[in-house]
């Protein structure tokens, strides 16, 4: 019952903080919104950025379970998955209620090099480049660490134009020159 209580915390504050903010959503509001008292919330974290910490380390473990399953499901060929990761990307953007990347949001909030927070916002976007570099390697890139953070630099910039501007296809944009960089990191090299 104990860990109900505990995962249905960590569920309302994922809501919460990607709604309204992680600063602007205090504990009296998690607590209101889950219908738990305050101490079994203090049993289970110690504070606020124990709680945060926590819905971090769900949200990284269930996004990219979800982001990976999906490319792999949408190609069956590495090249492909490098550009199917665009269109989960989409699929995740047309989503209703998108508020943007839980990570990008936390990261803004918590910008002090050493916090444990912006830590755990870095570990998952690292987590998330290595999978891409995989697939590169996959792929045949030449180098794939190369075509891996270019390839995330247009992820990453479709995923804040969809949240800031409210550009729903963004992502479906970066898939063109999604298509150019992959191109070019499958050419052989020619010597002149």
């Amino acid at each position: 019952m104990s860990s109900t209580k505990r995962d249905h915390l960590i569920d309302t504050a994922l809501e919460l903080f990607s709604r309204d903010g992680f600063h602007a959503t205090g504990i009296d509001k998690i607590l209101s919104a889950s219908g738990v008292a305050k101490m079994t919330l203090y049993n289970h974290f110690k504070s606020k950025d124990e709680l945060i910490l926590a819905v971090l380390r769900q949200r990284d473990e269930t996004f990219r379970n979800w982001f990976m399953r999906t490319v792999e499901n949408s190609a069956e060929e590495p090249r492909d998955r490098l550009l199917a990761i665009f269109d989960a990307l989409e699929q995740w953007i047309r989503q209703e209620g998108f508020c943007g990347c839980t990570f990008i949001n936390a990261a803004a909030e918590f910008g002090e090099r050493g916090d444990a927070i912006l830590g755990s916002c870095a570990e998952h976007k690292r987590l998330m480049l290595d999978y891409v570099e995989k697939l590169a390697a996959a792929a045949g890139a030449r180098d794939p660490e190369e075509l891996a953070f270019a390839l995330n630099l247009l992820a990453e910039g479709a995923i804040v134009t969809a949240q800031v501007m409210g550009q729903k296809d963004s992502a479906a944009r970066a898939k063109r020159p999604a298509k150019i960089l992959i191109q070019e990191a499958m050419e052989p090299v020619t010597v002149q």
